[in-house]
């Protein structure tokens, strides 16, 4: 019990719990080709394939920063097919003037891909500095994006500390210029897909600035920095005990006592991997249940480059309570108990307590 209270609340806190060796992955790619050739059916991924970015995987970083006056930090891409030119002034505190402006570039938020070697936190510190001037200093995810389990998108926001708004004047490979702008709607956009991002990052700003107990939204939340072979999704699924209403932590007992696991199939939606291990776990009669969101992300590049894996910590919460809960695999419920019971309670209860997983496809 006490083991796994303490790694319930290494994960709260931002921590790994250290590496996932083979015996601490309950459905590898291995037992996913096994199962879906004993269905007939063809494997669609060999059971040796390695995160390796550049080359099987690609990691894409956005930044959502919001200045003081409300206002987003947006680029005029460099690309042939978005760049173009502007003109129009801006007052010294980058707020318009009345003088009429024209937009006929494309405009984006501080994007890029992930490099060889980097962090999370350092690649999105870079594109916002050679994109924008500015140095930023990360201070929480918002949002991670999937399609299929090879392909991330990892937003975060935080706040400007220095350097200078690139201009027109200064362009060069990256980006045209920077600007501040009260919406994307000012801008013509180069795709549609960052305005989701944009308003969750303007509700988390608001947020903040509105004092709340218990908190409304999620504590600010870094990629924890470990490094993982494989890609893995680690599941804290969590249901309440009807007897005693107390909330209850799904424990896999395949070799020694974990958070049931799997390995993030590259050519499947994050979706139908949970689906699929949550019936090795349940049977195909699956009770009713929901992914909250994240509770943490952990990454950091080997030494020697040769894996470029993740692990993501999921929340999934279920509607049925424990007593009506059937489990067909080697797991076992757990009780919280108290102070981690009403903690992990409220970030079930609350809409904005986790990071969202956004599932492209």
């Amino acid at each position: 019990m006490s083991a796994i209270v303490e790694k319930v609340r290494r994960i709260l806190d931002g921590k790994d719990l250290g590496e996932i060796t083979t015996e601490l992955c309950d459905f590898s790619l291995k037992e996913q080709n096994a199962t879906a050739e004993a269905q007939g059916l063809q494997p669609s991924s060999t059971s040796e394939f390695v995160p390796i970015l550049g080359q099987t995987v690609t990691y894409i970083v956005a930044c959502v920063l919001i200045n003081e006056h409300d206002e987003l930090l947006m680029i005029e891409e460099a690309k042939q097919s978005c760049a173009g030119e502007c003109s129009g002034p801006l007052s010294p505190n980058h707020k318009p003037t009345n003088a009429p402006l024209r937009w006929p570039g494309k405009w984006y938020l501080p994007a890029g891909r992930m490099e060889r070697g980097e962090s999370i936190t350092e690649a999105a510190a870079r594109e916002v500095f050679e994109e924008t001037g500015l140095n930023a200093e990360l201070t929480t995810l918002l949002a991670v994006e999937a399609a299929g389990g090879s392909w991330f998108r990892f937003v975060l926001t935080g706040r400007i500390t220095g350097g200078k708004l690139k201009t027109p004047a200064e362009a060069d490979a990256e980006s045209i210029q920077a600007r501040w702008v009260r919406s994307p709607k000012e801008v013509p956009l180069r795709a549609n897909d960052i305005l989701n991002i944009i308003d969750i990052g303007r509700a988390y700003h608001q947020g903040q600035k509105i004092p709340a107990s218990p908190p409304i939204w999620h504590a600010n939340i870094l990629p924890t920095r470990y490094t993982h072979s494989r890609n893995y999704l680690r599941v804290l699924a969590v249901a309440r005990k009807r007897a005693h209403n107390s909330l209850n932590v799904l424990i896999s007992e395949k070799n020694s006592h974990h958070f049931p696991t799997v390995e993030m199939h590259p050519n499947r939606s994050l979706h139908s991997t949970l689906r699929k291990f949550m019936i090795e776990i349940f049977g195909a009669e699956l009770p009713q249940h929901r992914p909250h969101g994240l509770l943490s992300v952990e990454h950091m590049p080997t030494e020697q480059g040769n894996s470029d894996g993740i692990c993501l910590n999921l929340l999934v919460a279920f509607r049925p309570p424990l007593e009506e809960i059937s489990l067909i695999g080697k797991c076992i419920w757990q009780e919280l108990g108290a102070p981690l019971d009403e903690m992990l309670g409220r970030i079930v209860s609350s809409k904005n307590a986790s990071i969202p997983l956004n599932v492209v496809r």
